[in-house]
């Protein structure tokens, strides 16, 4: 089984960070979201992988893919050469595909339990795809789902002003008849067919399939987490430092740490209080601050602040300020 992971959004929701990097090169809990992506699929029957990348910052995708990951998977990379939306994306992968069966997970998602929970609830031997879903009070706002009487998905709509149901879906895809699958993004694609919000839409795709006789069932998700928003990207920092090892190697002069944290290489803490839910990345400096649930990146400096729940961008200068933050990179932030 290969994966197919689209990471040619331009996060919009996520300036200013992703100005100066691809969303999911945008970190949290020690790596990117793309590492926490790529490290759960560590655990599965997942070799290949095809990263569709686009954009002018692409070559920073594929770099960490290469570096960090490149003796876990043989990466494909494919361009979309303009955002057209998701169904668009993977419709790029079609040429590393052939018939083999995927695993669909967008780059911006974090899903408490993993990828290899998903795939062991695979039923391949009766089912032609299956698709991640979680029950929301608000469906308007996702692709949702309707099911019949035996579980089998009868049909998919992309942010129903009248949802069907309140099965929204998750953003992780199974799919054993990729033919059909690639088949009918080409139909959309090759039609000019396009759907909510004048883009190609991957619901609509499998809405295709399903017409065309194929069979897709639904697994629940219990807990994911759409890192492209400032809230949601520190509520996945939270969680996953919950989860993952601690790492505190630092110079940590008269500070006390309150764990968990993730604490990069070459951190200099002088005189501060640090935790719970703090990531530093590598090579900051903070001095006479109090830093909770928040990001800090790499190689940035923070001096006599008092910030919570805040996003603090790669070598950027903060001085004097008691708030709450949301900083790109290369910035500088004085309150004297």
């Amino acid at each position: 089984m290969k994966a197919i992971i689209p990471t040619a959004g331009q996060g919009t929701r996520l300036y200013p960070h992703t100005h100066t990097k691809p969303k999911p090169m945008v970190r949290l809990a020690g790596r990117p979201i793309l590492g926490h992506i790529l490290e759960s699929f560590t655990r599965t029957p997942v070799e290949e992988v095809v990263l569709v990348i686009g954009g002018p910052m692409k070559s920073q995708v594929v770099e960490y893919a290469n570096s960090e990951y490149g003796t876990e998977f043989d990466f494909s990379f494919v361009e979309q050469a303009s955002p057209e939306g998701l169904g668009h994306s993977i419709y790029q992968a079609d040429p590393e595909i052939s018939d083999e069966p995927v695993v669909i997970a967008l780059g911006d998602m974090i899903f408490e339990n993993g990828y290899s929970t998903f795939l062991e609830k695979d039923q391949s031997d009766r089912l032609d795809g299956l698709i991640g879903v979680k029950p929301v009070t608000e469906p308007q706002h996702y692709g949702v789902v309707d099911i019949d009487s035996d579980g089998i998905i009868s049909s998919l709509v992309e942010k129903p002003d009248d949802p069907p149901s309140d099965l929204a879906i998750s953003g992780v895809y199974i799919v054993h008849d990729s033919v059909a699958l690639f088949d009918a993004l080409d139909h959309l694609v090759s039609n000019g067919i396009r759907g909510a919000g004048n883009e190609y839409q991957l619901t609509d795709a499998l809405q295709i399939m399903i017409d065309e006789g194929c069979q897709l069932g639904t697994f629940e998700v219990e807990e994911w987490y759409d890192c492209g928003r400032p809230d949601t990207l520190l509520e996945a920092n939270r969680v996953c430092l919950d989860k993952v090892p601690i790492s505190s190697d630092c110079d940590c002069q008269q500070s006390a740490i309150v764990e968990p944290v993730d604490i990069g290489e070459n951190v200099d803490l002088s005189n501060c209080v640090i935790g719970p839910h703090v990531s530093i990345d590598d090579g900051a400096r903070i001095n006479n601050s109090i830093v909770q649930d928040s990001i800090v990146g790499r190689n940035s400096q923070l001096t006599n602040i008092n910030i919570k729940s805040s996003i603090v961008g790669d070598n950027t200068e903060v001085v004097g300020n008691s708030q709450q933050l949301n900083v790109g990179d290369n910035s500088v932030v004085e309150n004297l």
